[in-house]
């Protein structure tokens, strides 16, 4: 080997490790109305709630929606209402942090701007550190996706198709009025879906006790059918009687929630009809991610 190929290089500078963000089991908790905003990322179709950032972040009023076009992250719009979604591909393992990125990023924006792409991200404010905890969340659901565009825009032919083309696939969904985080739905027969606030283990014990009891229908004809889990928390479903309305379940799921808190107070193990009743629940229950 020659002098110059024997010469020692100059080390290379190293590039600075990225720091990952910390997968959050349960990225929602600690918000107001933990089990709407996880209703509104995996259950419900078109809804919006208002929420308002703290005084550090301008104290600004911004609207969250289940889904904003060609799957945003969120959207300044030209009128200066900023938009953030809730239905979007999962950049980290922190959803909270995901969102509340797509947030800030949109604050900055310039009016009439898109976000479109949440670049790399590493550890930085939740929504937990971003929003008002002091305000409620309170979705309101929407038949279609006219929400996406200010109540005051000229109609526009594109615009009016592209909505009427994304609406078109929107099942019909109401939440179920004096409880939490209950919605009905209809996909050909009638569902409901419950996201609940407990610890995921114990409201799967509750329902199983329940079950092994005959006492998880929420009525007669509405049949418990198993349940996923998502964002951290349980959503038990039930298949119900062909044609049930939403606003014939206020009585049925407020009972059920009652047989269920008591359920959930019950000490000791299960007993080997509960324990059955329970991995047949677990068998056919889905994760989503």
């Amino acid at each position: 080997m020659g002098k110059k190929s024997r010469k020692r290089q100059s080390p290379q500078p190293s590039r600075p490790k990225r720091v990952e963000v910390p997968f959050v089991e349960r990225p929602f908790e600690g918000l107001p109305g933990e089990t709407d905003w996880v209703a509104m990322r995996e259950v419900v179709p078109a809804a919006t709630a208002t929420v308002r950032t703290t005084e550090e972040y301008g104290a600004r009023e911004v609207v969250v929606a289940t889904m904003l076009p060609d799957l945003w992250p969120a959207l300044h719009r030209e009128d200066g209402t900023v938009l953030v979604g809730l239905q979007t591909a999962a950049k980290s393992g922190d959803a909270s942090r995901d969102v509340a990125a797509a947030l800030l990023l949109a604050l900055d924006a310039e009016p009439g701007t898109p976000v479109t792409n949440l670049g790399i991200l590493e550890p930085g404010p939740r929504l937990q550190d971003v929003l008002d905890l002091s305000l409620p969340f309170e979705p309101v659901l929407h038949d279609d996706f006219g929400f996406w565009l200010p109540e005051d825009q000229a109609e526009d032919a594109d615009v009016t198709a592209a909505i009427e083309q994304s609406s078109e696939g929107i099942v019909p969904t109401v939440k179920v009025e004096g409880v939490e985080s209950a919605y009905w739905c209809r996909m050909g027969r009638e569902f409901l879906r419950w996201a609940r606030p407990e610890p995921q283990e114990a409201v799967l014990d509750a329902v199983a006790r329940l079950h092994a009891r005959r006492e998880s229908e929420l009525e007669e004809g509405a049949r418990f059918v198993g349940a996923f889990r998502t964002s951290g928390i349980l959503v038990p479903v039930w298949e119900l009687a062909p044609g049930t309305e939403a606003d014939e379940l206020a009585g049925p799921c407020a009972e059920f929630d009652k047989r269920l808190t008591a359920a959930l107070a019950e000490e000791g193990p299960l007993d080997a009809d509960a324990r059955r009743a329970r991995a047949g629940i677990v068998s056919r229950q889905v994760t989503l991610r």
